[in-house]
């Protein structure tokens, strides 16, 4: 029997993702690259002073039917993003790591919006032998994964 997977695995099922960053948190770039390996459908809102070259720049761009969202900002707040990302049609997001505001987590709440926290995306999504693989052992064996 396959043991059943936690809400934070199953979060990287979805298909289609937009993942909003600053460039402040590097293991976005890191979670951008390994969804595109797995054959996800990756929007990017690059909203750092320099975006990258076919980047969007704000969530008003986003298509509708977008499954879930990645915020790895902390230059601005990340609250004031997600009534923007609900009327997409997002209903699940992941706070990166220590981008969790309150105002953040009141608005998810709020807006009736899961809200995935206190998390690195690349403690799921990284593998093999590398500074995330070596996270994420530790997190299973303290209980934290």
């Amino acid at each position: 029997m396959e043991p059943q997977k936690s809400e934070r695995e199953s979060f990287w099922d979805a298909s289609t993702f937009a993942i909003i960053t600053d460039k402040s948190k590097p293991a976005i770039k890191w979670t951008i690259s390994e969804l595109k390996n797995r054959g996800k459908k990756v929007y990017v809102i690059d909203l750092s002073d320099k975006p990258e070259p076919g980047s969007l720049k704000s969530v008003s761009e986003l298509p509708a039917g977008i499954d879930r969202a990645v915020l790895g900002v902390t230059k601005s707040e990340p609250g004031n993003l997600i009534p923007a990302l609900k009327e997409k049609g997002i209903t699940k997001i992941w706070l990166h790591w220590r981008t969790e505001t309150e105002k953040a987590l009141a608005t998810c709440k709020a807006e009736g919006i899961e809200c995935m926290t206190e998390h690195c995306p690349m403690l799921y999504l990284g593998s093999g032998v590398s500074i995330h693989g070596i996270h994420r052992a530790v997190a299973k064996m303290t209980g934290k994964y």
